[in-house]
């Protein structure tokens, strides 16, 4: 997901979680917490034997924060990365960029196309896992694939180049 720290942006991938005990990676870096929230939205923040306490205090809409830590105050803001997807897949409609790219990180579960084919607008190119849900790219113009850089089973990043393309321009139908 990625999360806006102020005018940082951050992409958080929460990797497990048993019990208190969470393992997640902070732009590519992992980390390994033990986190204790209580009632009030306090909490209590274990990491590499230093103890840090936060208060969270939720805004309406419920993906808004203000997080009070080290006597200051921080914004929080949660992407939707579904939302995120949506609204990159709305501003793709214009015109097929020459690469596909991952929107938000996830595993690949499917490439139903090879190097060399020739693709019509609406031909599936990848399919991705993300949250337990599958989602199928598509290209939205005349292209042929020049290169694939993932194989299926890989995981992906936000923002990864998947494959590229050769967009065919309409006069050289």
């Amino acid at each position: 997901m990625e999360i806006h720290i102020g005018d940082r942006v951050a992409d958080v991938t929460l990797v497990s979680k048993e019990g208190n005990k969470v393992q997640l990676t902070i732009d590519g870096v992992p980390y390994d917490v033990d986190i204790v929230m209580a009632e009030n939205g306090s909490c209590s923040i274990l990491h590499e034997g230093k103890s840090y306490n936060a208060e969270l205090i939720r805004k309406e809409g419920g993906k808004s924060y203000t997080v009070n830590a080290h006597y200051q105050s921080y914004n929080i803001d949660i992407i939707d990365s579904q939302a995120k997807y949506l609204r990159m897949r709305k501003g793709s409609e214009e015109k097929q960029q020459d690469k596909i790219v991952s929107p938000m990180p996830g595993k690949v579960v499917k490439i139903p196309v090879k190097v060399g084919d020739r693709l019509q607008a609406g031909d599936i190119v990848v399919v991705i896992e993300a949250m337990k849900m599958q989602s199928n790219y598509k290209v939205n113009s005349e292209c042929v694939v020049k290169e694939i850089l993932v194989n299926e089973g890989d995981s992906v990043n936000s923002n990864q180049v998947i494959m590229t393309l050769d967009v065919i321009k309409e006069d050289e139908q």
